[in-house]
């Protein structure tokens, strides 16, 4: 087809794009409409028709694969683009941006209207996740999945997925544990039925099986949708389409591109017989396990707070024991004890995070997680009441803050003398106790504290075992990160019923899962660990 053909075919549309290469293809770049919505994009060429069925696909894939390339391929298919009309479109930018652009987590959401019935008889709405393992690190893999919750939520957006599609290169022969990490991160966010609508979206292909990648699809346990061999259903594409042709090539850059089409007729025809998973149904539940995850938080934070006094009222009592006769002879004789206080610190992080705390309970009420909710009116944690459903008092949203620093325990050295000490211990004492010693007074506040402890740990057991049960089709970190903390204090209680139960619970992650899943949270915590925190 001459060029003057191809330029009428597609006039409309090149007048409103811009020309990137006049080669062979010629390359346009698209100027969709484009809108923000807080951390999230969406580009939208043509004019949605109410009438027409529309498709969502949700794409997930590490830095590489070429989701770019793929997404441009779904709009050129769209629109009915052939080999012989030498012209290719992009509707994806390439990527030129600063260093401070390229630390943003965006999930972009690419809507493709006005094509129907050119090759498809739907439109496309495709969700862009940002690439996972490039050089912005294992913070922003974690973002990545409160990004799309806070897209799911937005109702004119997105109401349903249609496919989910892991992208990866027919060369790959071992999914990364991170990768795995971030693709159950994101199916987690679904019920069980996603399964049956999890692809492997398969790039740089020769049109040949790709051995290697489905076996390690299969030895990753990946949930999708199986074919009838068993192997993972998957659609095969090229990655040569801006290629530029020449005399030498050009036999080899077409039958590349009869890969592409081949795959895309597959990917389709799967795309227009598949059903919808609804959003409703995953709102619902995501929120009961934000709200839960984040009372477990707090919980293993007020048990740690716990631990740290414990330790402050040990170490006075060895010291009283210790300095008991000079105390006596002389009542401004100064000992060096600990003593915990809770100070604010801000939190490390690249992206704009913010911890919804508590004023009152000096609490974090919800961290790490908190990104969409502009006010602690509007976070998960308050229920419809606005009612905080985490901190101690179960304070109303009022007396909360959303700021870019959490409450942290500390211990400090202080000087104090047996009078200072004394007073610290009997400002709440009845008359009946009054007659106790100091030493007395400590232990009663340890046995105190030693009840509080149990009646918090019981309380995340609880939660545990309620997040479990309404666990999606994937292991969630949000519920694993805490196991070897609560496993731990409950082995030190002997209750070894429980004990049992949350090692089964633990077992179905693997050690190299696990060790991701611990890792990432401590890099979201700020670099320590959860052990770390009681030191």
């Amino acid at each position: 087809m001459d060029m003057i053909n191809v330029s009428s075919k597609y006039n409309n549309i090149i007048t409103k794009s811009l020309l990137i290469s006049s080669g062979s293809p010629a390359i346009y770049q698209l100027r969709p409409k484009e809108e923000k919505f807080g951390t999230l994009t969406r580009k939208t060429v043509g004019e949605k028709n109410p009438n027409k069925t529309n498709k969502t696909v949700l794409l997930v894939g590490e830095t590489g694969a070429g989701k770019s390339t793929l997404i441009n391929a779904l709009l050129n298919y769209a629109m009915g683009v052939k080999f012989d009309d030498n012209i290719w479109f992009k509707i994806v930018e390439d990527e030129k941006r600063s260093h401070s652009e390229s630390q943003t987590s965006d999930v972009i959401v690419y809507e493709i209207f006005g094509f129907e019935d050119k090759t498809l008889p739907f439109s496309l709405t495709i969700i862009d996740t940002p690439g996972y393992g490039d050089t912005r690190g294992i913070e922003h893999d974690v973002v990545v999945s409160q990004r799309l919750f806070e897209l799911f939520r937005l109702k004119d957006l997105v109401h349903e997925i249609n496919v989910v599609g892991l992208v990866l290169k027919s060369t790959e022969n071992r999914v990364s544990d991170r990768l795995r990490y971030v693709f159950d991160s994101v199916t987690s966010l679904f019920g069980k039925d996603i399964e049956k609508n999890i692809v492997a979206l398969i790039t740089h292909s020769d049109g040949l099986t790709p051995d290697g990648a489905l076996k390690a699809l299969q030895a990753a346990d990946i949930k999708c949708a199986k074919n009838e061999k068993n192997q993972p259903v998957h659609f095969l594409f090229n990655n040569h389409q801006t290629t530029q042709r020449t005399e030498e090539t050009e036999f080899a850059l077409e039958n590349a591109w009869r890969v592409t089409e081949r795959g895309m007729k597959r990917f389709t025809d799967f795309l227009d017989k598949s059903t919808p998973q609804m959003l409703i149904t995953t709102l619902e539940v995501m929120k009961a396990r934000i709200r839960l995850t984040a009372c477990i938080q707090n919980l293993q934070e007020r048990i740690q707070l716990i631990e740290l006094k414990q330790n402050e009222i040990k170490q006075t009592q060895e010291t009283l024991k210790k300095h008991e006769q000079e105390m006596k002879g002389n009542k401004d004789f100064t000992v060096e004890v600990y003593e915990v206080k809770k100070v604010k610190e801000k939190i490390k992080a690249w992206w704009d995070t913010k911890a919804v705390t508590c004023n009152k309970c000096e609490e974090n009420c919800h961290h790490p997680g908190c990104t969409w909710a502009w006010s602690p009116f509007k976070c998960e944690v308050m229920d419809k009441e606005y009612k905080c459903t985490s901190c101690t008092g179960k304070c109303p949203a009022s007396d909360h803050v959303k700021e870019n620093w959490k409450y942290v325990s500390n211990k400090e050295k202080v000087q104090k003398t047996l009078q200072d000490v004394k007073q610290k211990y009997e400002e709440n004492k009845s008359e009946s106790e009054k007659k106790k010693s100091l030493l007395e007074d400590l232990q009663t506040e340890m046995d105190a504290l030693e009840s509080e402890k149990t009646k918090w740990l019981e309380e995340i057991c609880r939660h545990v075992d309620h997040l479990e049960r309404i666990a999606l089709n994937v292991n969630s970190l949000s519920t694993y990160v805490h196991l070897d903390f609560v496993i731990e204090k409950m082995e030190e209680k002997k209750d070894r019923g429980m004990v049992q139960k949350l090692k089964q619970m633990a077992d179905r992650v693997d050690e190299n899962t696990r060790a991701v899943m611990q890792y990432m949270y401590a890099k979201v915590m700020g670099g320590k660990a959860d052990k770390d925190a009681v030191m």
